[in-house]
């Protein structure tokens, strides 16, 4: 009887486990639920190069192009694997989008079921239709993403529930990879890094990945991470519980992170710095970066954009580039594609007028 050739096999979309086992907490009898996440691209950016200046590169990881969109495939493959391994018959989490996204998704990949507790009305919608075209059995509550996070917490303890939050080590160690990848792209580890704070498992991940490369000689030196909340979500920064956060970056809309103390030490560790930028930065970032680079993002992936503008422009950055060293070399991470929360942008779209089919006026609205 034939067999079709697997996408690791054919060298397509292997996958952060297939790719970076030695460096994962899996075996080989693990059983790998894949759908080819990773290998994201890392973009040089020209024109925000020139915005830093100093001889400066700055480079854009691009997460948004995993298979649910989003970073979050890293660590939900290692962590469905695990859970499968394991014998988990149910996945559950608590998310503001992207998590429920991703973990619905390899749920069905694996063939279990999965469990989505979610903040009414505080989701993007189309990661709340991607839950829902999963299959995920999706429970609304009235309250924020840390009281969601609260009962799946409790859930976890009395049932036979697989938590695939970021407070699961495994998601962490998938996350991880990423560095690796830039570190493998570039040659080395790049001198600042930069990237949104929600959870703050991503960076708690990346400087992982970042130490765990340095220790094994993969790289000559360790990049300053530099982390950016939102302003009406900014435990971290403030150094307090946020009891309501507020942002339209819903993605990072968490006043009470699970890996706060790990970031935190990142950030102290890496001599690098938290920040806050506000709601109308993250969406003149956005914008920035689908006109000037070609990448269209989620309000909350940028956070890293409109903290590089901040530290390049204001005077009350936490973090300051006007004397970077020169020739500095600069990622950003963006975590999510535009699509997952398009509505600050969708609203631009309702100004949209139709016109007769006439050249003449087509001419005269296009400035010809």
């Amino acid at each position: 009887m034939s067999r079709h050739a697997t996408n690791a096999e054919l060298g397509q979309g292997r996958g952060v486990i297939e790719h970076y086992r030695e460096y994962l907490p899996v075996s080989d009898s693990t059983p790998v639920i894949s759908l080819g996440e990773g290998d994201t691209p890392l973009v040089h950016c020209p024109q925000l190069s020139t915005r830093v200046g100093h001889g400066c590169d700055v480079f854009v990881k691009n997460e948004g192009v995993n298979p649910t969109g989003s970073f979050k495939d890293r660590g939900m493959t290692v962590a469905v694997s695990n859970a499968l391994g394991r014998g988990a018959s149910a996945l559950v989490c608590a998310s503001t989008g992207n998590t429920s996204a991703s973990a619905a998704a390899y749920a069905a990949r694996a063939g279990i079921s999965c469990a989505v507790i979610l903040p009414a009305g505080k989701i993007a919608s189309g990661k709340l239709l991607q839950a829902f075209v999963y299959g995920a059995k999706i429970v609304a509550i009235k309250g924020n993403f840390d009281d969601a996070l609260r009962i799946v917490r409790e859930l976890g303890e009395r049932d036979a529930f697989a938590i695939v939050n970021s407070i699961n080590p495994d998601r962490i160690a998938g996350q991880k990879t990423a560095a690796f990848e830039i570190v493998d792209s570039m040659g080395d580890a790049p001198d600042f890094h930069l990237l949104p704070v929600g959870n703050a498992g991503n960076i708690t991940a990346y400087w992982a990945g970042y130490r765990e490369y340095h220790a094994r000689q993969k790289s000559t030196k360790l990049p300053a991470m530099i982390g950016f909340q939102a302003a009406g979500a900014a435990p971290i920064f403030y150094n307090r519980v946020i009891e309501r956060p507020e942002t339209v970056a819903s993605a990072i809309r968490i006043g009470n992170p699970a890996s706060w103390k790990q970031a935190r030490a990142a950030i102290d560790e890496s001599h690098g710095a938290i920040d806050i930028v506000s709601d109308e930065e993250l969406g003149a970032a956005q914008t920035w970066l689908a006109r000037h680079e070609g990448i269209f993002v989620e309000p909350a992936s940028a956070a890293s954009i409109a903290g590089l503008f901040k530290c390049c422009d204001s005077n009350e950055a936490t973090c300051s580039f006007k004397k970077i060293p020169e020739g500095s070399r600069i990622v950003c991470t963006v975590t999510g594609h535009g699509l997952k929360d398009p509505n600050m942008i969708q609203k631009q779209t309702e100004e949209l007028r139709p016109l007769a089919p006439i050249v003449s006026d087509i001419r005269r609205v296009l400035g010809l």
